[in-house]
């Protein structure tokens, strides 16, 4: 799937709940910091780390791009 990020970045819990990966803020807390999710193939413990258009997001067998909000 594919997200458009609005402004310049959008943070990693924010992005799970957002796109109803995870039902709730807490537990997409709690899925980050057990190591359940990666950035650009990286494992990523960091709750409100900042994501930009360009990367990527997988999430079980869920994977998610980022891309810019196209301002026209």
């Amino acid at each position: 799937m594919q997200i458009e990020v609005i402004g310049d970045y959008i943070q990693l819990d924010q992005l799970l709940k957002t796109t109803g990966l995870c039902h709730s803020g807490g537990f997409a807390h709690s899925e980050i910091a057990a190591g359940k999710v990666c950035v650009d193939g990286l494992v990523e413990t960091r709750k409100r780390a900042k994501l930009r258009p360009g990367q990527r997001v997988s999430y079980g067998d869920q994977n998610v791009e980022l891309i810019a909000r196209n301002e026209s």
